[in-house]
């Protein structure tokens, strides 16, 4: 489960995001409850995340170009810092009792700026630093890292909100930033694997694209990935809602919500850790689970059971991240992974701005459990289209029948099943 932490330079990087992770998840909690404090309106959160993203949307292919040009450990160094400086700048504002919701606007807009860069760049140095072996041992422990900062990040920023102030969050984002950066510093670059860097010429984002167009198990992935991500991820939205107008609960059990989530999302990562493949039927059922869920939880009438039912939907979304995100690095030559990274981050997070004004719009409008409930039946009914899709791609056809006396359901080439058929 561990084992790409046997390498130094990815043992570095680890350690350096597991402590900026955390001040991360402090800054996007106190983000959220500061934004619905100064406005009181979920599509003002909305907002807020969509301009955090808005940038990947614009601008992601483009970052994907240059970090295949780009050394990415330089690349790293340069955006970590940049993303450091929005946070400490936001625990200026706060802490001098002059911040405004378009500060908070445009900070978010500043760190997706960054993220254009970072994202790509982030995921496409796992591989110089493992190799293809740990591959996918590393992205997953990747997505463990994070939602285990996602356990301890927003029970910290409850605390720090409910006792001394949002301010106090973002200071600790900003020099959570350090540590990543020591991290870098620290790598021994000959330890890495060297990957041929893309040379300066015309057309590499149309090529790019050409590329990934070209393989249908990357494509719709992506498009999957998308589908849910744009209307199932956004719960900076659904969350905040829930806690103050739902359950009229205080930023405690917004905090209690995102740290249940992340007790599921951990598990899901550790388990795709121990899973080793990256299967697309894993993806598309994951995706089903996940939106039903969903659905589930939008129906929940009290704020226990709703509390709960977030470690299930931790545990599937995460599932869908790491299998889609493993399965298109794997599946991708290293000379465009840049770009391939970049647009599937495009999409993942850049899937908010559009999703994030229409969840906030359909919560003001209609209520939170409308808005949830509606993301979840996209998201499910995205996975259950897909999935078919890539059946008939794959020349697939569903075969049902019983294994050791249980039900047995799989696909099947379609000879397989002929054969079945025939010998029935």
């Amino acid at each position: 489960m561990f084992s790409s932490l046997r390498v130094r330079n990815y043992r570095l990087f680890f350690l350096g995001q597991v402590v900026s992770n955390i001040g991360t998840w402090m800054q996007r909690i106190a983000q959220d409850w500061l934004v619905l404090s100064l406005t009181g309106s979920a599509t003002a959160v909305g907002v807020t995340t969509a301009l955090q993203f808005l940038p990947m949307l614009l601008f992601g292919l483009y970052g994907g170009v240059l970090v295949d040009r780009l050394s990415k450990r330089r690349a790293l160094l340069f955006t970590q810092s940049a993303m450091g400086m929005t946070g400490l700048a936001l625990a200026v504002l706060t802490l001098t009792g002059h911040v405004q919701v378009w500060h908070v606007y445009l900070a978010a807009f500043a760190a997706g700026l960054a993220t254009v860069v970072d994202n790509p760049a982030r995921q496409s140095f796992v591989s110089e630093m493992v190799g293809p072996d740990q591959l996918q041992n590393a992205v997953s422990l990747n997505s463990a890292n994070f939602q285990s900062a996602r356990l301890i990040g927003p029970a910290v920023a409850g605390v720090m909100i409910t006792g001394v102030g949002t301010g106090w969050a973002f200071l600790a984002n900003g020099l959570s930033f350090v540590a990543p950066l020591v991290g870098l510093l620290m790598m021994r670059a000959r330890e890495l694997h060297v990957v041929e860097r893309a040379p300066r010429g015309k057309g590499q984002l149309r090529e790019g694209l050409q590329y990934v167009a070209g393989r249908p198990e990357l494509i719709w992935t992506i498009v999957l990935v998308g589908f849910v991500s744009t209307f199932g991820f956004n719960f900076p939205v659904y969350l905040s809602a829930f806690a103050d107008d739902v359950f009229h609960a205080g930023a405690g059990s917004y905090s209690l919500f995102n740290t249940v989530m992340a007790v599921g999302s951990l598990a899901g990562a550790l388990l795709a850790a121990r899973r080793g493949t990256a299967r697309m039927r894993v993806l598309v059922v994951g995706a089903v689970a996940f939106g039903t869920l969903e659905i589930v939880a939008a129906l929940a009438p009290s704020l226990w059971l709703f509390a709960l039912l977030m470690a299930p939907i931790g545990m599937f979304g995460m599932t869908v991240n790491v299998t889609a995100n493993t399965s298109v690095q794997m599946g991708t030559d290293p000379a465009m992974r840049g770009r391939v990274m970049a647009l599937y981050m495009m999409v993942f997070m850049g899937g908010s701005p559009i999703g994030a004004p229409i969840a906030g719009w359909i919560t003001d409008a209609y209520g939170v459990r409308a808005g949830l409930a509606v993301g979840g039946a996209i998201a499910a009914l995205a996975a259950v289209t897909i999935g078919l899709v890539l059946a008939r791609v794959g020349n697939l056809r569903l075969s049902v029948g019983w294994h050791r006396g249980h039900p047995h359901v799989r696909f099947v080439p379609r000879e397989a099943q002929e054969q079945l058929t025939a010998a029935a």
